[in-house]
């Protein structure tokens, strides 16, 4: 690496540094701060921009995968709760007018910008409320084509996992449901200003092409959250409150436990219970 690189790294470095410490990190909102520029722009590279060309960022802070997101063919919108970042986002970043939404993700109507269109979700998400995002998306899916970003490491595998393993659980199940999952890479607690105690994880979704399913969706999901609520037991006893008949329990399916089951067969679990006659 030649010296004058070496200058130009490290003045990218100094900015960085700089620019974070303007906005503090509220630890009420679960942020942590990016401060590596290769990784914000590693995460805005996870975007396919196939069947879409809107992108939504949630907790853009101070715009550190902001910045790589409006370089893209695509329009950035970006939903932010605190205001102390929205004021900054709005002084720095022009072509942010009239993209900034000052709301929370989790109870705003997002049709009041999109308005049924599609679009993708990207961001470097507040760990105490991911997964919530990921359920959020689930109830939107027929909009989002795609949702991409940084998750606490557990969760991202978790949503990714697949049948057998003890974090295979309701979010990976309801996830694949509709969704093609991939773990992408992991990153390291020393690019974060304040750093948090554990690593994180970025991951993809991509919906599938045909994620509609031959069953009950409300019943399939109280089937996949009733199981998992108990998953040490098997399923004859862990959906004893779905009150099904004795012919249906006798059922081999009913004699694993949650994790052991794939997306399809919880998938042919809820058409058996449906034609057992349980209302959905």
């Amino acid at each position: 690496m030649s010296l004058q690189v070496k200058k130009n790294t490290f003045a990218a470095w100094w900015q960085t540094r700089n620019e974070m410490e303007k906005v503090k990190a509220k630890k009420h909102l679960g942020q942590h701060f990016l401060k590596d520029e290769s990784v914000a722009k590693a995460i805005a590279d996870t975007l396919t921009l196939k069947g879409y060309d809107e992108v939504l960022e949630i907790g853009p802070g101070m715009g550190v995968l902001t910045k790589y997101l409006l370089e893209k063919p695509i329009t950035t919108h970006v939903i932010e709760i605190d205001t102390e970042s929205v004021a900054y986002l709005d002084a720095h970043y022009p072509k942010l007018k009239d993209k900034i939404i000052s709301q929370d993700f989790l109870k705003y109507n997002i049709n009041e910008v999109y308005q049924n269109k599609q679009f993708a979700i990207i961001g470097n998400f507040p760990y105490n409320i991911s997964s919530q995002i990921v359920f959020r998306t689930l109830e939107l899916r027929d909009q989002i084509p795609e949702f991409s970003g940084m998750f606490q490491k557990e969760v991202a595998e978790r949503i990714c996992e697949k049948k057998g393993s003890k974090t295979y659980g309701i979010l990976s199940v309801l996830a694949q449901a509709f969704y093609d999952t991939e773990y992408l890479f992991t990153v390291n607690e020393n690019v974060f200003i304040p750093p948090p105690k554990v690593k994180s994880g970025v991951m993809r979704m991509t919906r599938k092409e045909d994620y509609s399913l031959p069953c009950s969706e409300k019943l399939f999901f109280t089937v996949v959250k009733t199981a998992f609520q108990q998953r040490r037991k098997t399923l004859r006893n862990s959906l004893k409150t779905l009150n099904l008949s004795d012919n249906l329990r006798e059922d081999t399916i009913f004699d694993k436990r949650p994790e052991q089951l794939s997306v399809d067969e919880f998938i042919e679990l809820t058409l058996k219970i449906e034609t057992d006659g349980v209302q959905s």
